[in-house]
């Protein structure tokens, strides 16, 4: 016995030493990926003489950048960039030297059309410097083409495929497989116009519904009309003519509407690129992209002790902390706001909201931090693809509110949702539910059955009274009656160039343009601007699944990899059983324009 405990504390110590020692080669390899990035930060990348900026259309810019601490072992960038990168290096190319013009890379699109707007609007600022901007595509979608058509050349596989044919959206419902399934919703909303249930209430789009997707489609397609008959050198009128008659269908009918410049193969185009770069014929294109370039680009006054600060707020709002790499968690956002509030040297502060909504709570929350900010410095608000709902919510307060024509912003309404699970855990499942309760409403909310009369009126009384209290803060935020505002609320959705015509907005504008009028109400002209919160890393995202349930979010990204695109259709569903019967502040279900 004795020789077996010698044997068996021997082999314990060896495991814990071996865990030990693998644990710490772990972390020393964890930090020095960190520490490898870290010195990498900021460091310029060498530009060649006569370089191409090359922007590749089709990939996903959120509105902050993100590290990859895990590039050493990858052909990925140490640095993905967002859409404020991106920006920046456009301008920042115009009086670099060393580029001497841009190549879009076409395809399809992940991109809202506020996203893709902005874009579009660099890369015509940039054309004023004299350089020239290409466009390729082996298949060029509508939001690719829109970001293209500021281009002095767009060129098309001869083999390709092209997409101007007009917008649609498209929405899924569900209330046939609910009634199949045996479960009953349970919705309650203030808004005719609140259509985030309606997937689950009805089997068609209603006609308020139906009104406000036509009213937006208008707006957005009239922007890319323009664009197009732009660069085609024609009228909006023609180009929907040709839509209407579906004209464009392959690419010589592109050519012939001179929609495009050119049938190219790729080395068509790379010889091209050669002769605008003064370079021989077989000599290799210089080539960078804005991953890398974004460490050259220099802006604002690097000396000036006066900052303004970009708060980024990009997703879902939700309560507590922050759990996904693109979510605004009530907490989390709090603690920046509170950072800048207190920091002498922010001297003014832009919002740039980029969110559907959430949680009526969370952007309560939130919007009165934002108003103790503002009590000691300036708050600007910048409108990204969305500011709706909760995302108008937050927005609301703010000195001065900009957005892009293609913005999609209001949704000034509220919605809760619950689902009833008596019907099929009963009679597909042979599940039953009972218990004992000291009061009548200790068990509620509940899924296991229906909610009573007076349930559902408290429900409907409770979501009323938000109503009244998102009504009372636009009112008091936008200096206009609750009577005003509930003609223009209802949780319609409108475009930014609609929102501006109802006083949603104080003007149409970029980030650049609010960042200027937060300049001019602190009344400072030397500045430079930082952006909050830090961008986040991949690692920090490994950690957070590691933190919070590891197998869920591992589950969860195996499906957002087998659904791609689709997979913000499951996101929405599957987000319902969060809600749980809570006053919502979200647009109407997934917004989709192609």
């Amino acid at each position: 016995m004795k020789q077996f405990f010698k044997m068996f504390f021997a082999s314990l110590l060896a495991m814990i030493i071996a865990g030990v020692i693998i644990v710490g080669l772990i972390m020393g390899a964890i930090i020095g990926l960190v520490a490898k990035a870290s010195s990498s930060e900021g460091k310029e990348t060498k530009i060649n003489s006569a370089s191409i900026l090359v922007i590749d259309v089709a990939k996903k810019y959120h509105e902050q950048g993100m590290n990859n601490s895990f590039a050493s072992f990858s052909n990925e960038s140490s640095y993905s960039s967002g859409l404020y990168d991106l920006t920046q290096a456009i301008k920042y190319a115009k009086t670099d030297d060393k580029i001497k013009g841009i190549l879009l890379k076409l395809g399809g699109s992940a991109n809202g059309w506020a996203t893709l707007q902005q874009l579009h609007m660099a890369l015509v600022d940039f054309k004023t410097s004299g350089k020239a901007i290409y466009a390729y595509g082996e298949s060029i979608s509508q939001g690719a083409y829109y970001v293209a058509s500021a281009a002095d050349s767009i060129y098309l596989n001869p083999v390709g495929s092209i997409e101007i044919k007009g917008f649609a959206t498209v929405m899924p419902f569900f209330k046939t497989t609910l009634e199949k399934l045996e479960i009953q919703p349970e919705i309650y909303y203030a808004g005719k116009f609140k259509s985030a249930t309606e997937p689950f209430r009805a089997d068609k789009i209603s006609d308020p519904n139906r009104l406000q997707i036509q009213a937006y489609q208008h707006d957005l397609w009239s922007e890319f009309a323009s664009a197009a008959a732009k660069h085609a050198r024609t009228d909006t009128p023609t180009i929907n003519q040709w839509t209407a008659t579906d004209a464009i269908q392959f690419p010589q009918d592109a050519v012939k509407y001179k929609l495009v410049d050119g049938l190219l193969y790729w080395d068509e185009v790379e010889q091209r690129l050669r002769t605008k770069t003064g370079q021989k014929e077989k000599e290799e294109v210089k080539y960078v992209n804005v991953d890398d370039y974004r460490n050259n680009v220099k802006s604002g006054s690097k000396i000036s002790e006066n900052k303004i600060a970009i708060l980024f707020a990009e997703g879902d709002i939700a309560d507590g902390e922050q759990e996904d790499d693109y979510q605004i968690g009530s907490k989390t956002l709090v603690e920046s706001i509170r950072k800048l509030k207190d920091n002498d040297k922010i001297k003014a502060v832009v919002l740039r909201v980029n969110s559907p909504g959430g949680s009526g709570l969370a952007s309560d929350i939130i919007l009165r931090e934002l108003n103790l900010l503002k009590a000691k410095k300036p708050l600007i608000v910048s409108m990204g693809d969305y500011a709706a709902s909760g995302g108008y919510f937050i927005a609301c307060h703010a000195d001065s509110i900009f957005a892009l024509p293609n913005t999609i912003t209001g949704s000034i309404g509220v919605f809760s949702v619950l689902f009833n699970f008596q019907g099929l855990l009963k009679n597909k499942l042979g599940v039953t539910f009972d218990g004992v309760k000291t009061a009548p409403y200790a068990d509620f909310p509940t899924v296991s059955r229906p909610l009573s009369p007076e349930e559902g009126a408290r429900m409907q009384a409770s979501i009323d009274t938000f109503y009244s209290m998102f009504k009372s803060r636009v009112s008091l935020g936008r200096k206009i009656s609750v009577g005003d505002v509930d003609s223009i609320a209802q949780g319609r959705v409108w475009t930014g160039r609609a929102a501006l015509n109802i006083h949603l907005i104080d003007a149409l504008g970029n980030l650049d343009r609010a960042i200027l009028s937060a300049s001019r109400m602190a009344k400072i002209t030397d500045y430079k601007v930082v952006t909050y919160p830090e961008p986040g890393d991949k690692l920090d995202a490994l950690m957070r699944r590691f933190k919070g349930n590891s197998a869920s979010a591992m589950m969860s990204t195996a499906i957002k990899e087998q659904l791609g695109s689709d997979y913000e259709w499951y996101k929405q569903v599957a987000g319902l059983r969060k809600m749980n019967g809570k006053a919502m502040m979200a647009m109407p279900f997934l917004i989709n324009v192609e």
